[in-house]
């Protein structure tokens, strides 16, 4: 269990709060490139850590992200005109550059300077891998970004997706690092993951439902391994990388693109589930990405022009009751993204974790509470964030028969390396 005091500090992300300050001292996700397809496209709204924010891309391609409410009236920009290397205000014309600064007041006299005392709130952007990237924190502790494998392969080879999940973000990255409820919510369903002939994974993860858990504390955050019997010589061993503040490496299957998340707050009860697969050694299928875009596997269909899964709370996530007695899902709900998402919402936006019962398979969640809680406790006593150096994102989750005796972090060290080549799963 974790107290209500803790629990608080753990899900609330507004500026004043501790953990929001933690989280600004990162590089955040905030939209997919296609967003913002070309330059002077129409602004879009974005909403992070509970600041409502607008997102434009110029004239000459430069990306701006900067408060909604223009200064004059607060009315919002997002009625504004994106033109001239600037959005302009409908209402009186003010118009704002990609750093905030008031670059044109044609309300005021051609003669006043009452512009050059205006500036917005506008925080830096960086585009790469299909995602434009946001620092919200402060200019001089600025980190470099994040150098995950996904983000470095070929355009062809990656399909990276978000979701807003109706719930605190932790809620749903506790569902990331749980690799015990892979044998049971997710029977019968991996093979939505695009699971190959060449996997025996299905098989091992049936075969043992109460995984022994093994979690190991490392500079970039936590290696979570959890052992299966497999037979009398081996353990199935599935390895999730935990990357702080809010990455996942999900454990591959034989065959199959290899997968990740990052959990982003929109606010305190809402967060912004990005999924990202990817191969090595090969482009992505088209069938493949059109199977990711209809809700198979870590993805979820979307409803057209929006962010929101076909599947959400106010229609029960299309339960289908046949489905769940027949085995092909245990849950009935399609996907494994949905899957998890239907059970992390059903705990309320934020759930009360004092009234939790924890086991043994809980372990990885109860680190990882405390080793966010530390990090958030550390920048209050010395403004110290241990931001993570790129390499230290180098890194890969893995799936693995190891035999009995033989410590995981040492028997899959060779797999978890990152590496150009494919390397044996099972």
């Amino acid at each position: 269990m974790l107290s209500k005091a803790d629990n608080y500090l753990l899900t609330r992300t507004g500026t004043d709060t501790d953990m929001g300050k933690y989280f600004r001292r990162h590089w955040i996700p905030a939209l997919l490139s296609e967003e913002l397809p070309e330059n002077d496209c129409p602004p879009v709204r974005v909403k992070l850590l509970s600041e409502e924010l607008i997102a434009f891309r110029d004239s000459d391609g430069n990306i701006g992200l900067i408060d909604e409410y223009c200064p004059h009236r607060r009315v919002s920009l997002f009625y504004g005109r994106n033109e001239q290397c600037g959005l302009r205000c409908v209402y009186h014309g003010w118009q704002f550059d990609t750093n905030g600064n008031c670059v044109d007041m044609p309300s005021e006299p051609k003669d006043s300077i009452f512009k050059d005392r205006i500036k917005i709130k506008s925080y830096p952007c960086e585009e790469i891998a299909g995602v434009i990237w946001t620092y919200m924190g402060p200019p001089e502790h600025k980190p470099a970004l994040p150098e995950q494998e996904w983000m470095l392969v070929p355009d062809s080879h990656r399909f990276v997706s978000k979701k807003i999940q109706e719930c605190n973000y932790f809620q749903a990255l506790e569902g990331g690092i749980d690799s015990s409820h892979v044998s049971i919510l997710h029977s019968g369903s991996v093979g939505g993951l695009g699971v190959s002939k060449k996997s025996n994974s299905p098989h091992l993860l049936a075969k043992d439902t109460s995984p022994k858990f093994e979690v190991v504390d490392t500079e970039y955050g936590m290696l979570i391994g959890a052992r299966r019997n497999a037979d009398d010589e081996h353990y199935y061993w599935r390895i999730t990388q935990f990357l702080m503040p809010w990455y996942t490496m999900i454990p591959p299957f034989a065959g199959a693109p290899r997968g990740g998340h990052a959990w982003v707050p929109i606010d305190d009860e809402n967060c912004m589930t990005w999924s990202w697969s990817w191969t090595t050694d090969r482009p992505l299928e088209q069938e493949e990405i059109e199977q990711m875009k209809a809700g198979e596997g870590i993805h979820a269909e979307l409803i057209p022009g929006t962010f929101r899964p076909v599947a959400n709370k106010d229609n029960g996530y299309l339960l289908d009751r046949e489905l769940q007695k027949s085995g092909k899902s245990f849950i009935g709900i399609k996907g494994v993204g949905m899957e998890d998402q239907a059970i992390q919402e059903s705990a309320g936006s934020i759930t009360d974790r004092s009234l939790e019962k924890l086991g043994t398979s809980d372990t990885a969640i109860i680190k990882a509470r405390r080793r966010l809680l530390n990090a958030v406790k550390q920048l209050n006593e010395n403004e110290i964030v241990e931001a993570l150096d790129p390499k230290q994102h180098h890194i890969r989750s893995a799936s693995v028969l190891l035999p009995k005796g033989l410590p995981f972090q040492e028997g899959a060290k060779e797999q978890m390396k990152l590496t150009t080549q494919e390397v044996e799963i099972v």
